[in-house]
């Protein structure tokens, strides 16, 4: 069977040389290159390379190089047929059936690309023609430039419905082939002659990854609809599949390893010119799951810099969806955030290139994005918790590959569980702040000593009783709960034997802890006074409570009995100055000051102290 050149080239383009020689070599990355072991003779040194832009490779070692047919061909024993047929159905092509419908077909589309660089050129030239004046003004004032006129050879149609038609003409090139190119339109009455597509707009032309013109994107001059317009579909040109200004980036692409996706031609010009040659640009469609695999082909890393108003959202989102199903290893999405209701264009001319620049590096990542959209109401229940988990499951469900759904699973519990830290500190501070009040209040009934003590007896109850209720922190916190020095003498010695009891017995569940304190001589304590107190006081040692939260509120405790003990230590050393006024009991005192100015809140509760005993 035969095969016209541009099927062979659109599945070479569909299907990456990398990819395919991948799976039978380990190749590593070097440059534009990738290398590895020859497999087709035995080699310790890798002298077998791969050039993604030339489509070929080649082994120095041995001489055995060719295409990705031929790689095909060679490692798995098929015919030239066979394995282009296997490499589009990988492509999602349909094989094209040999007719000498077919055939004739294929002979005229070797003249299309003739007529697309001639429709270039006559659209360039008339840019510059009197009548072009207008569309040439307005690319200027919108800050395009003369160098990127040219380099991206932008022209001008006029509004008439035969301009084109009679240039190419003159040129021997029949209507039947320009409407086969999507430059004239053929009315549906026969009779009636076919007219020029594009007429009165900026020319803005569309080429394929090596830089042949294959269609046409219209902006029109003032007013009327539609505002853009886009060649159809044709032998040359597939909207879902190519994208503006890909063979101009192509190079910046693989310098930069990463690719900047904008909506619009001149959002892609103007970050061209602002240094951010690696830009590109879907067709007047959504972006498509072809076009997403192109751009991964050529690097893995897209960022999406989409319009900051509610349809950008939209089409970021629509973005993410296409792309979850086809999501592998290495693959990168990110997304660069706009202000409300400006483009790339606008923010360049606002605010320079620096701007972009830092939208760029504070691009979220696919985790954040997909965070946003799951998430749900304050978390503050556990049916809350519980639905923002299992919306996190179904939004990962499309993704195939098992090693990505698992790792974005991860990632997402994660800053689950990092904004219910921060949701519980917010309302347990609200609440402490009531709770300091009242204790406060107590403190004044009481003696100083008594009081004191109170609170840190609540703060040892709470220590010990977290690891009981939580004993999988033993291993990252035993070390600390076992340097520490309780002065109630009954729940030192409870501290004590859950220590001992962890140590020996590693592995030890919540209720087999339990067990055994209740039989060892703790069970007054285990089942009153220390249950109710460190519930009451601790929310965050409830057994059912996540253990990220729970060693959270541990440390935070730890802190605060740490500083009241210091705090002891100060009062206790100020009234012995206040009796006995030494050298050294004051030197003791300013060392204990110090050191309590660097704990949390410390110098508030100094400042007091002083204020207090100065009056």
């Amino acid at each position: 069977m035969a095969f016209s050149p541009r099927f062979l080239d659109e599945v070479k383009n569909r299907i990456g040389l990398a990819e395919v020689v991948g799976r039978r070599v380990r190749l590593i990355k070097k440059g534009r290159e990738h290398s590895g072991l020859c497999p087709f003779h035995n080699e310790k040194t890798p002298s077998f390379t791969v050039n993604e832009d030339k489509g070929f490779y080649h082994c120095f070692g041995c001489g055995e190089h060719g295409s990705v047919f031929d790689f095909v061909m060679k490692t798995d024993n098929l015919s030239f047929p066979e394995a282009v047929e296997r490499l589009a159905n990988e492509a999602g092509m349909e094989i094209p059936v040999e007719t000498p419908e077919e055939r004739q077909r294929q002979e005229r589309a070797k003249g299309l690309y003739e007529v697309i660089e001639a429709a270039t050129v006559y659209f360039e030239k008339l840019l510059r023609m009197p009548e072009g004046k207008a569309a040439l003004d307005y690319l200027l004032n919108r800050g395009i430039s003369e160098a990127s006129i040219k380099h991206f050879r932008i022209g001008f149609a006029a509004d008439n419905r035969g301009g084109l038609k009679a240039a190419l003409s003159r040129q021997g090139i029949s209507d039947q082939l320009m409407i086969e190119a999507g430059l004239l339109i053929q009315p549906d009455d026969p009779s009636r002659e076919p007219y020029d597509r594009f007429r009165g707009r900026v020319i803005f032309p569309i080429t394929d990854r090596r830089g042949r013109m294959i269609a046409f994107g219209g902006r029109i001059l003032g007013d009327g609809e539609p505002k853009y317009l886009n060649s159809p579909e044709t032998p040359l040109f597939h909207k879902g599949f190519n994208l503006y200004a890909m063979s101009q980036s192509i190079d910046s692409i693989r310098k930069s390893n990463f690719i900047i996706v904008c909506e619009g031609y001149t959002d892609v010009i103007s970050m061209h010119q602002a240094g951010f040659s690696q830009t590109v640009a879907p067709l007047g469609t959504a972006l498509t799951e072809d076009q997403l695999k192109v751009m991964w082909r050529i690097s893995k890393n897209i960022y999406l810099c989409f319009d900051g108003d509610t349809a950008g959202q939209k089409a970021m989102n629509r973005v993410v969806d296409r792309a979850l199903p086809i999501f592998e290893e290495g693959q990168q999405l990110s997304f660069m955030l706009l202000p409300k209701g400006e483009d790339p264009d606008e923010l360049i001319k606002k605010y320079g290139n620096e701007f972009i620049q830092k939208l760029l590096n504070e691009a979220l990542p696919l985790s954040k994005w997909l965070w946003n959209r799951v998430k749900t109401a304050n978390y503050l229940t556990h049916q809350e918790r519980s639905a923002t988990e299992n919306n996190i499951r179904t939004s990962l469900q499309p993704i195939k590959n098992q090693n990505v759904r698992n790792t974005l699973q991860n990632e997402l519990t994660s800053q689950l569980w990092d904004y219910l830290k921060k949701k519980s500190a917010s309302t347990k501070n609200q609440k402490t702040t009531k709770k300091r009040e009242q204790i406060n209040t107590q403190l004044e009934m009481k003696s100083g000593v008594s009081a004191q003590i109170d609170a840190i007896w609540i703060q040892q109850a709470i220590l010990v009783g977290t690891i009981i209720n939580h004993p999988d922190l033993f291993d990252a916190l035993g070390e600390q709960l076992g340097s520490l020095e309780f002065k109630a003498p009954e729940l030192d010695k409870l501290r004590q034997e859950v220590l001992n009891t962890l140590a020996s017995s590693p592995g030890l569940d919540f209720q087999a802890l339990q067990d055994h304190l209740n039989t060892t001589g703790f069970s007054e304590l285990m089942n009153g006074l220390l249950s109710r107190q460190v519930i009451n006081h601790a929310n965050f040692a409830r057994p059912d409570e996540h253990t990220d939260v729970t060693r959270k509120g541990w440390e935070q405790t730890l802190r605060l009995f740490r500083r009241n003990q210091l705090l002891e230590e100060i009062r206790v050393v100020e009234e012995e100055l206040a009796e006995n006024p030494t050298q050294e009991a004051f030197e003791l005192l300013k060392a204990l000051k110090q050191t309590a100015t660097q704990k949390e809140d410390a110098e508030e509760y100094l400042s007091n102290f002083d204020s207090a005993k100065s009056a």
